[in-house]
This record gives structure tokens, sequence and C-alpha cells, in this order.
């Protein structure tokens, strides 16, 4: 059996945070603002995933009331996820995302996230991809408030 999964999430941009996507960590001005260190572009991922399954959301696993998520490291939750996974009995085929932010260029950043979210999975770089884009200054995401990010994989059993 396969299936597949949509995930989506969005974060504003504010002084004061790092900005990680992918686990990467990104030299920049703003930081994402989250419960945890919020990687938009893991936590798309974790919802694709668990959306591929019907197992509810990353806010139904990792409530942001539960104070044991606070500056969670995002990679580690979806460690999490890709455990329960394979606890039922699933194996990710592949994940395909697209950042849609601004700034900063991401190019330089990609190898590096897909390593790291395929390790975090235990599959193979080659099965996660990771695109950047901006919106060509329209919007929220346009006007450099925040980034937001499209995932979707597709698991098999």
């Amino acid at each position: 059996m396969i299936r597949t999964g949509i995930g989506f999430d969005a974060h504003r941009l504010v002084e004061g945070r790092a900005l990680v996507l992918g686990g990467v960590r990104i030299p920049h001005a703003t930081g994402l603002l989250g419960h945890s260190d919020a990687d938009v572009l893991t936590h798309a991922i974790m919802d694709a995933l668990l959306g591929a399954v019907a197992d509810g959301d990353i806010g139904r696993h990792f409530p942001d009331s539960d104070p044991r998520w606070k500056d969670a490291d995002s990679l580690v939750l979806l460690r999490h996820v890709g455990a329960r996974l394979a606890d039922q009995g699933w194996r990710v085929g592949n994940i395909d995302a697209t950042v849609l932010a601004e700034a900063p260029k991401l190019a330089p950043h990609i190898a590096t996230m897909r390593e790291r979210l395929a390790g975090a999975l235990g599959v193979d770089a080659g099965a996660v991809s990771v695109k950047a884009t901006t919106v060509e200054g329209m919007g929220a995401i346009g006007r450099r408030e925040g980034i937001s990010v499209m995932a979707v994989a597709t698991v098999a059993r």
C-alpha cells in the first residue's frame, strides 16, 4: 500500500531568534517565531508524513501547550515521527518540499538540509527533495514577514 500526505507550515520572522531550516542554522538577521525551534521546513515534512498515515498533525503530537517541546530541536521531533511510522509498519518513500522565502538565499544550504532531514528519518538523501523560491515580493512572505513551506511525502507499507 502506498499513501501520500501533504504538509504546510508558516512562521513569522522576528528579531532575536535563530533561523533554522531543515535542521540547518542559517545566518540571517531574523529567525522564525515558534514554541520549538520553529523549523518550518521540518514541521511541514512532519505534517506530510503524519497526514500520509492519517495520524493527526504535529500540533496533536507536540502541542505548544507542553513545556517539553519549548525550544525543541525539530529534527528530534522528526525522528519521533519517523519512528512512529516505522512502528506502524510504514517506510518513507520520498519527500518533496518547497520553501517560500524572499531571503536569505537558501541554495548554499539545501544539500546539508537534505542530508540532515534524511538522516533523521533513516533514508537516503536522494529520497528528500528541498527546493526554495520567492513569491516575487507579493504578500506577507514577499514583505519578508515570514517563511512558509509546502511538503509532500509518500510512504509505503
